[in-house]
């Protein structure tokens, strides 16, 4: 959507960027678990002691084996050897018992870090999305936004709730386990050295492979997305054209691709298991022959063999374990790298400085600053030069000087556009689609910044007013509504938060949709779901107008605001928005001409250009462009 009146900025998939660092990835992770750093401090300690007992616990074998097993059988049955034999076991089961605690203890504390983190981190998203300028949802689907809060939010969320703990008691019990195994027999201990030399070259020639796979993957899936979130919202239309064979191709294409990518990423991922699993097994057998030859020749003990191959079994459980990982750490990180991408956009610059204030006027004219609304308002303007504030009504007078816009540099929307409208002037824009009639609008809201040229509201350089003061005293009706989860005098009261209730029955009986509001099941207080599906959409169009009403602007904008009205429905809101338009600017863009009959003037746009201006009678009188229109000599498109 380049601009929803112009064919501006081509709107489709974002082009997958290259991945930042993964070291900067990781950090910006801990920099949102370090919020919680007691509770992690907690989690690293319990996990060392979860691991660290099952090592201990595994050393009690040979203990058992050596000290009491093959004494008793050898040298026969001995009440100190069994109840030394007994106290072990309990010793052992402690030891245990602790690690289960701990392991139950770290894995709870762990799901409450990770939720508050993710929680911050939707806030940070959520929160920096709506800074970003709406030129950046021009580009990006929804459907591929979305991607970022599901999809790329839950791989990170397995990160942090499961394969971190996971990765670092491995880490610490491959450490223990390792030293153990070198205290119980070096020679078998090299055994293993070769087994994790092998192992590392397995991890590391399919992990550099399936990461790149991972974030392609997960690019690939953010594009199906945004594709069927697409077609839902179009389905009527997809129906209408018969255009489900052509929607089923596109999206096998784009299935397709995923499909490719994501069997790519997992061919490396599940391939890698049942080699590290055989690997381990074939080193458990040659470790078992070795550790046999070694107990005969009495170079270790029996004892020690058994709790070396226990060894072995927690060396390789733990091994194998974060040889898993590093597929899921690898998806994770390019999921999160997608998320901090959105959070690392830069957000729509606001280097406005004029603000809006209440403001009370003496009989002289003299304006000053209030808290209370007065129904006056005013541009509360300082000066950086001597340290003054000056203060100018609001009235709507907006203008434009000369100004060419495009939504990009190599296509220009409006070129040289200069028009003014006095306050209260009502001021209408015809012309066929695409000729920049909506740009126009977009840009008072400074929806976007003009290279070149100005635009001044009430003499003031829209650039040098704060945006959010720029667009509180604007107000909008678009030709698509969009109506809020919530109930009927929610979503009038969006235009103004503070509204009371009497003014929202006061706008909607202004735009003259007191009357189906009342007749709703329980009126005001009537839930609206799905963008309001249970309405008609002259109903929507109506509580959108209302909506504008409650705000009490001084310049509104009707972009083709009763396209979506019939007939008679038009005729009865006409009065209500001429009350709504009295002594407001107004600019109206409409290819129904007959509701522009009576603006003060019509601009008559054509490629980017006026080509004509005036009021209905004078256009009429040209003979030109929009007496063709008006008498069906030539149509809008």
């Amino acid at each position: 959507m380049p601009g929803p009146g112009g064919p501006g900025g081509p709107r489709g998939g974002r082009p997958m960027q290259k991945p930042k660092n993964a070291s900067a990835t990781v950090k910006r992770i801990f920099k949102y678990l370090s919020e919680y750093h007691a509770l992690l401090v907690i989690v690293v300690l319990a996990i060392i002691l979860s691991s660290l007992a099952g090592v201990i616990g595994t050393s009690y074998m040979r203990s058992i084996i050596d000290v009491y097993l093959e004494p008793m059988v050898t040298e026969g049955y001995s009440s100190t050897l069994m109840s030394g034999f007994i106290g072990t076991l309990l010793k052992m089961a402690a030891v245990y018992l602790t690690g289960a605690v701990c392991t139950y203890l770290s894995a709870r504390l762990m799901l409450q870090v990770s939720t508050k983190a993710l929680y911050r981190i939707r806030v940070d998203m959520f929160t920096h999305m709506e800074s970003l300028p709406i030129r950046y949802f021009d580009t990006h689907t929804h459907g591929e936004l979305m991607s970022r809060y599901t999809n790329d939010i839950d791989t990170l969320r397995e990160l942090l709730s499961n394969s971190m703990t996971t990765l670092i008691s491995s880490s610490i019990t491959v450490a223990a386990v390792f030293i153990m195994m070198v205290i119980y027999s070096w020679q078998l201990t090299l055994l293993l050295v070769f087994l994790l030399a092998a192992m590392l070259l397995v991890v590391r020639f399919f992990g550099s492979r399936s990461g790149k796979l991972f974030r392609e993957q997960q690019a690939a899936l953010g594009r199906v997305n945004g594709y069927i979130e697409e077609m839902m919202d179009g389905v009527k239309v997809v129906k209408v054209f018969c255009h489900e064979e052509k929607s089923e191709e596109e999206f096998e294409k784009l299935n397709d691709a995923l499909c490719h990518a994501a069997t790519q990423a997992n061919t490396y991922a599940n391939t890698m298991m049942p080699i590290m699993a055989n690997l381990t097994n074939i080193h458990y057998a040659v470790t078992a022959v070795v550790g046999a030859i070694l107990a005969i020749k009495n170079v270790i003990s029996l004892g020690t063999v058994v709790a070396f191959l226990q060894y072995v079994r927690n060396f390789s459980q733990p091994v194998s374990q974060i040889s898993q990982q590093v597929n899921s750490i690898l998806n994770a990180l390019a999921g999160a790298e997608r998320v901090f991408n959105l959070i690392d956009e830069t957000p729509e610059v606001n280097d406005g400085y004029v603000t809006l204030v209440n403001a009370h006027k003496d009989a002289d004219g003299t304006l000053h600053e209030c808290k209370e609304h007065t129904g006056v308002w005013a541009w509360k303007h300082p000066h950086k030069a001597d340290g003054t504030v000056t203060y100018t009504e609001v009235q709507g007078r907006v203008e434009f000087d000369n100004v060419v816009f495009g939504y990009t540099p190599e296509k220009i929307v409006l070129n040289g556009i200069s028009l003014y409208a006095q306050p209260g002037q009502k001021i209408a824009f015809v012309g066929s689609t695409g000729a920049g009639k909506t740009t126009i609008t977009n840009l008072i809201n400074r929806f976007y910044d003009v290279p070149d040229g100005k635009i001044r509201y009430d003499g003031i350089n829209i650039n040098k007013i704060d945006k959010k003061a720029l667009r509180q005293s604007l107000s909008m009706v678009l030709q698509d509504t969009h109506l809020f989860t919530g109930t009927v005098a929610d979503n009038i009261r969006y235009g103004k938060l503070d509204a009371t209730d009497e003014e929202i029955y006061r706008a909607a009986k202004l735009a003259n949709a007191d009357f189906f509001i009342s007749h709703l099941p329980n009126g005001y207080d009537t839930m609206l779901t799905s963008d309001g599906a249970n309405l008609s959409q002259g109903q929507r169009q109506l509580i959108a107008i209302a909506r504008a009403a409650v705000a009490d602007p001084p310049v509104l904008i009707l972009d083709e605001a009763t396209s979506s009205i019939d007939t008679r429905t038009e005729s009865l809101i006409e009065k209500g928005m001429d009350s709504l338009m009295e002594g407001r600017t107004t600019f109206v863009i409409a290819h129904r001409l007959s509701t522009v009959r009576n603006s003060d003037a019509i601009m008559v746009l054509e490629h980017g250009q006026i080509i004509e201006r005036g009021n209905h009678e004078t256009l009429i009188a040209q003979k030109g462009k929009y007496y063709q229109l008006y008498t069906g000599m030539f149509e809008l498109s």
